[in-house]
């Protein structure tokens, strides 16, 4: 069997990761049998090099060996792709046609983002795995195939599962054997490696001289999120090669390329978004503002009521304790005033402790002016002050000059 290295060199795989020579190690090992094998990881991780190398170390590899990439065939034809179909089994059947499954027998199938496929789909691919056997579209005669498949996923299998999005009967009979490769962030001493090998290839592609980081790029590179993982490697070592006339690379020439690089930046609000979106937030914030004032106003009344009950229902002691509770405990010692309380039935006005305000005789605090009000003296003195001029006085108070037509409207201003 081929070593661990020669299995590198011959597919260009780049990196000592651990986690990455795990991957590879597993894929060597279960090459020769016939098992199913599913391969998960971040989409541009490589997936696709796994396939190969199971293809290539089988007792298969003489045979053909079928990408199919299921996300990208529409719902409508994956079957015919797959299974193939019978002459006029549908319009546009205008001949029997084979599918994958029966053009690969004695070989390999590879089944690029097999959570995409329709549900429909995964129980023709459940009979292939578990007997090989399946049906062309438009046809009754069962047909057998030999085919090994290995499929691959970015997908959360788990959570597909639970949605109803894929058969977990089928998932199991795909991942006999599951093989994880992890994401570039996680292989921090394979990137710069990956991002020069890259580098050479693009130089001698274009014919110019190879690009170099300086350090503080090389740092940065490696710090870098690459949530696109080795495909997004390749295309920034690319762009690069390609772009940059000074082929020594700086941290601030890097930056422009990498965008999760200014991700921390503070956000810049445009003017429209302030003439806009916040004249209603203001709008929003102003009915706020009214309906807390209108609650309270209701809740002073419904506190004045409650007390004046209390006072005439409840013993003395009760409403001294009332009273003390809401207003707090005062003694007027200069005065000596006592409380006294109106029995049920009594007519008298009970006399006031200094404790206590008198509703009956107490002022009723009012809002001199109120938001409303306020709102409309501010448009008035804006119009004034830009001569009547609208876009101008929108402009002063922070709103657009749809919002202030409006209000001039509302307020038959």
């Amino acid at each position: 069997m081929d070593s661990l290295q020669t299995i590198k060199q011959r597919f260009g795989i780049i990196g000592n990761n651990n986690q990455l020579n795990l991957a590879l190690q597993k894929a060597m090992r279960v090459a020769p049998t016939d098992i199913s094998v599913l391969v998960t990881g971040e989409s541009g991780v490589g997936k696709e090099a796994i396939p190969k190398i199971i293809h290539s170390l089988s007792h298969r590899k003489h045979a053909k060996y079928i990408a199919v990439n299921c996300g990208a065939i529409p719902e409508g034809t994956i079957d015919s792709e797959l299974f193939g179909h019978e002459k006029g089994s549908f319009t546009g059947a205008s001949a029997t046609r084979s599918g994958y499954f029966e053009v690969a027998d004695g070989g390999t199938i590879f089944l690029d983002e097999v959570g995409e496929l329709p549900l429909t789909t995964q129980v023709r691919l459940l009979r292939v795995l578990e007997n090989g056997e399946f049906l062309k579209v438009g046809s009754s005669k069962v047909q057998k195939t030999n085919v090994r498949i290995v499929a691959a996923t970015n997908l959360n299998m788990e959570q597909a599962i639970k949605k109803g999005k894929f058969r977990e009967d089928l998932y199991y009979r795909l991942s006999t054997v599951e093989i994880h490769l992890p994401p570039l962030r996680n292989r921090t001493d394979d990137i710069h490696l990956l991002f020069r090998k890259f580098a050479a290839d693009f130089a001698q592609k274009y014919n110019m001289p190879t690009i170099r980081l300086e350090d503080d790029a090389v740092e940065m590179l490696i710090s870098n999120q690459w949530k696109g993982n080795i495909r997004q490697l390749k295309n920034l070592a690319e762009q690069i090669s390609v772009i940059e006339q000074n082929r020594i690379i700086s941290k601030s020439v890097l930056r422009t390329y990498l965008p999760d690089a200014n991700q921390n930046l503070p956000a810049i609000i445009s003017e429209k978004k302030q003439d806009g979106d916040f004249a209603n937030e203001r709008e929003i914030l102003y009915k706020i503002l009214f309906d807390m004032r209108n609650d309270l106003t209701d809740l002073k009344k419904l506190t004045q009521e409650l007390i004046k009950e209390e006072a005439r229902h409840q013993p003395k002691e009760k409403t001294q304790l009332l009273i003390d509770k809401i207003y707090g405990k005062a003694e007027d010692q200069k005065s000596g005033k006592t409380l006294e309380f109106i029995n049920e039935g009594d007519d008298e006005p009970f006399e006031q402790h200094p404790s206590m305000v008198s509703f009956d005789d107490a002022e009723t605090i009012e809002e001199t002016v109120s938001l409303q009000e306020k709102e409309i003296e501010m448009i008035k003195q804006a119009l004034e002050r830009n001569r009547g001029k609208r876009k101008l006085a929108a402009k002063e108070l922070g709103i657009s000059e749809r919002t202030l037509y409006r209000k001039i409207n509302q307020y038959n201003l």
